[in-house]
């Protein structure tokens, strides 16, 4: 359901009998209308695809034992060597999509009432999935992460696009490290015409045209700093373009208050908690991180499923069951998330988009004998 900013975590052996949730799980699906036209790996409509492009917005450190959690550095350091200030590299991956072949006939032509497209959603040619910090972080800020000086819009360019010609934005979450350069620092020749928003936080909105697509929990969330750092989401990221979000509210995986086995899958099948945003993009919650994270999928134009994976699994060494990272605001149910996020990719042979993978982000899942999962280049 599509609503306006505001308001409002190795597959064993099957139960003999469904746990009262997934009995009443099931019993709520038996009423639902089924699923609409889905590709065979389950992604979204098959007749909208989509040309990508990986955009490097900037590379950064990162604290390497915060990024690890509870897994030892004897172990994790074989893995991501730290450098002498114990962090390690990552990236700031991004995704620019661009609509492949023609839009639907506009509402002049067709008569209808809304813009054309799947149940009269915007048609935007193109989407950017994720921005990265921006360019707003002070020197000090800078130095802890050691932050490279560039930014989404130096990626985008060399892309040949400019951020004015983004029609639609897809964030995984609100964290600076992924929503921070949805806003930037003014120019000088922009200053007089700054709102009073906008003078308050010497900031404006880096892709002005755009609709900005979060979770409805995320969004209030970020607006009430929940999180256990007290410095992710920046006001100077989110006010701006207040005006710009629009948010969605997608079926959890397992009910709310209802505590799953760290193995369990979800009873509600993944067709049932997809939220379409745009023609042939959708989101579903992956909770853990935050409690309002959310991955992208869409269909590209090979006829692959392209799942934006976000700090579910951040980079090729946390594809482990216990590699959680010490941001997540419920390290057990990110735990949870992975198993059946895993299970999921390799059933469906998605294409996972790692946000933070400093390599290769473009991986395959497939089982392994250990009763776990192995990434594969895509």
């Amino acid at each position: 359901m599509i609503r306006p900013a505001g308001g409002e975590g190795g597959q064993t052996a099957a139960p003999a009998a469904p746990s009262p949730w997934q009995a009443a799980t099931l019993n709520v699906m038996a009423s639902m209308p089924t699923p609409g036209p889905t590709p065979a790996a389950a992604g979204p409509a098959a007749s909208v695809r989509y040309t990508f492009r990986l955009l490097r917005a900037a590379e950064f450190w990162l604290d390497g034992g915060s990024m690890f959690g509870l897994v030892p550095r004897a172990v994790w350091s074989k893995m991501a060597p730290p450098d002498d200030r114990g962090r390690i590299p990552v990236q700031h991956n991004c995704l620019l999509l661009e609509r492949a072949g023609p839009l639907s006939p506009p509402p002049s032509a067709t008569g209808a009432g809304t813009p054309g497209g799947e149940g009269g959603l915007i048609e935007p040619r193109r989407v950017l999935i994720e921005v990265g910090t921006g360019n707003k972080l002070d020197a000090k800020m800078r130095d802890i992460f050691a932050l490279q000086d560039r930014y989404i819009v130096d990626a985008l360019r060399e892309a040949g696009c400019e951020p004015e010609s983004i029609e639609a934005v897809v964030v995984s979450h609100l964290h600076f490290d992924h929503a921070g350069a949805l806003t930037r620092r003014p120019r000088e020749e922009e200053m007089a015409s700054l709102t009073e928003v906008q003078r308050a936080h010497n900031a404006v909105p880096t892709f002005p045209k755009a609709v900005i697509h979060s979770q409805q929990r995320e969004w209030a969330d970020a607006l009430a700093n929940r999180s256990v750092m007290t410095r992710t989401y920046y006001r100077d990221h989110l006010e701006p373009v207040a005006h710009q979000i629009k948010t969605v509210d997608s079926p959890r995986p397992f009910p709310t208050g209802y505590i799953p086995d760290r193995d369990e899958l979800p009873a509600l099948p993944l067709e049932y908690r997809l939220t379409p945003i745009l023609p042939g993009i959708s989101v579903f919650l992956v909770p853990g991180h935050t409690w309002g994270q959310q991955a992208v999928m869409f269909t590209d134009t090979q006829g692959r499923t392209v799942v934006f994976t976000p700090d579910v699994m951040p980079t090729v060494n946390h594809v482990g069951q216990a590699y959680s990272l010490g941001y997540d605001v419920e390290p057990y149910t990110s735990m949870v998330s992975r198993r059946w996020f895993l299970t999921e990719a390799a059933r469906r042979d998605w294409v996972l988009c790692l946000d933070h993978e400093p390599g290769n982000p473009l991986q395959r899942v497939r089982e392994n004998t250990k009763g776990w999962f192995d990434l594969v280049p895509a």
